[in-house]
Formats: structure tokens, C-alpha cells, sequence
């Protein structure tokens, strides 16, 4: 596996290239979304170059001209995955005047759509996360901490304006125990989602689901949540029907 005995100081080299010109956009739009396609149903590892370059009818060279190498080329794959996910702001209004954690049950409720309707770009996010060495691994937790590509500090202050968030609590801090704890949360349910037998007995998961969406609820604001003294501005209870990243 390649990077992991490396002590780079400076940037890998797909960090390091030059701008592109507008007349190599659209080429490198193109080899993105093949790419795309490619890492999707191959992985990370067993992904190949040349195969990308084969299904586009350009030379190898040109893909490299281009991302420089395979990782870099990842890196512009997870990049625009990601960026296509919605944001913890973009719920609707009414779940946002229910409250912060009203916008996080929204989120939990929507985590099997990812599957059905955005799996190519969940499956390049999961891939990103676990399946890459551990040098590409690092330039994508510095691309995450300085995009910030949820909004997660965004929605925090937020969550601190209307009085539900501990303010005895660095923000940077409620900002990664919140990118941790859903992150971990929404994996194990699409793990469920996708294959219900792989760690709990098969039709199991339809009748706990509600509840263990709830208790991770209960548990994330135990440790996050404004304390009982705090005064919370009320909020319009969310219409039956409302509930449901």
C-alpha cells in the first residue's frame, strides 16, 4: 500500500499542479465522471487507470497529464461526491424551526435515499473514508476541516444561537464530535439498509430503526445538548406527517 511508511512535507504532487486552462475543463470533467463510474464499481484499489482511458478512447498519458496520478485523480472524484450532498441547513424550514436536533432526526430519517438515489456519489464517500491509503487520507480530512462540504459549522452555530448547544464547549469541538458520531451513525445504517442480515437477524431492522435513531439522539445531546438551566426559544412542534442524511 503505498504512502503509508511516507513522511512528505510538502503536498503530494496532485496538489501541486498548475491551474487548468478552460479549454481542458470540459476533458477534465469528462475523465471525472467516467472515473466516477469506475471507482464506484471497482473500488479504490482494483481501479485502473488505463481502464478509465480505454472507456474514454484517450491515451493513459492524458488522464496523468491531467491528476497527475491515480490518487489525485480520486481526490477530484471524492471531491465533487461530496460536494453533492445536500447540507444540514438545506432541511426545510419547518424542520429548522423545530430546532436543531428536529434537523438531525430529518437527516437520519433520509439516510436510505443516499442509497437510492445518490449511491454512486455515497459509495465514492465511503471509499474516500475507509478504502484509501493513508496519505490520500490525509489530504481528504484537510480538504473536509477547511471546505467544511456539510456545512457542519454552519449548522452548529446555528444549533448555539438558538440555545440548544452547550456554550461551555469549544465549537470546534461540538464540530467534530458531530462530523464523528453521524458519520459513524449513518454508515451503520446504510450497512443495515444494504445487507439487514449482515449483523442482526434478518427483519429486525424496520422495527428498531425509529428506536435506534432515538437513542442516538438521546446520547448526542447528553453530550452536546444546552444544559436544563439554559433557556431554549420555544419551537413549533413538527406536524404529524413532518418527520422522516
Amino acid at each position: 500500500m503505498p504512502g503509508i511508511a511516507s513522511n512528505r512535507v510538502t503536498p503530494p504532487l496532485y496538489q501541486r499542479q498548475a491551474p487548468t486552462r478552460p479549454r481542458s475543463e470540459a476533458k477534465r470533467s469528462r475523465i471525472i465522471e467516467a472515473a466516477t463510474q469506475h471507482f464506484a464499481e471497482y473500488g479504490y484499489h482494483a481501479a485502473r487507470v488505463g481502464d478509465i482511458a480505454i472507456a474514454l478512447g484517450i491515451a493513459k498519458g492524458s488522464i496523468f497529464q491531467h491528476f497527475g496520478s491515480k490518487d489525485g485523480l480520486f481526490f477530484e472524484v471524492y471531491k465533487r461526491s461530496v460536494r453533492s450532498f445536500a447540507k444540514y441547513l438545506d432541511a426545510p424550514a419547518e424542520t429548522r424551526r423545530a430546532g436543531f436536533f428536529e434537523v438531525l432526526r430529518y437527516w437520519l430519517v433520509r439516510t436510505e435515499h443516499l442509497v437510492h438515489e445518490d449511491w454512486i456519489p455515497y459509495r465514492i464517500s465511503l471509499l474516500g473514508n475507509y478504502g484509501t491509503d493513508l496519505v490520500l487520507k490525509r489530504e481528504i480530512n484537510r480538504f473536509l476541516i477547511s471546505e467544511d462540504p456539510y456545512g457542519t459549522e454552519s449548522f452548529v452555530r446555528f444549533g448555539l444561537e438558538r440555545r440548544e448547544l452547550r456554550r461551555d464547549m469549544d465549537i470546534e469541538m461540538i464540530v467534530s464530535i458531530l462530523d464523528w458520531m453521524m458519520e459513524r451513525f449513518q454508515d451503520a445504517l446504510l450497512t443495515a439498509e444494504l445487507d439487514p442480515g449482515l449483523f442482526r437477524r434478518q427483519g429486525e431492522l424496520a422495527e428498531k430503526k425509529e428506536a435506534r435513531m432515538q437513542q442516538f439522539l438521546d446520547v448526542l445531546q447528553r453530550a452536546i445538548g444546552a444544559v436544563a438551566t439554559d433557556p431554549v426559544p420555544s419551537a413549533r412542534p413538527l406536524a404529524r406527517g413532518d418527520r422522516r442524511r
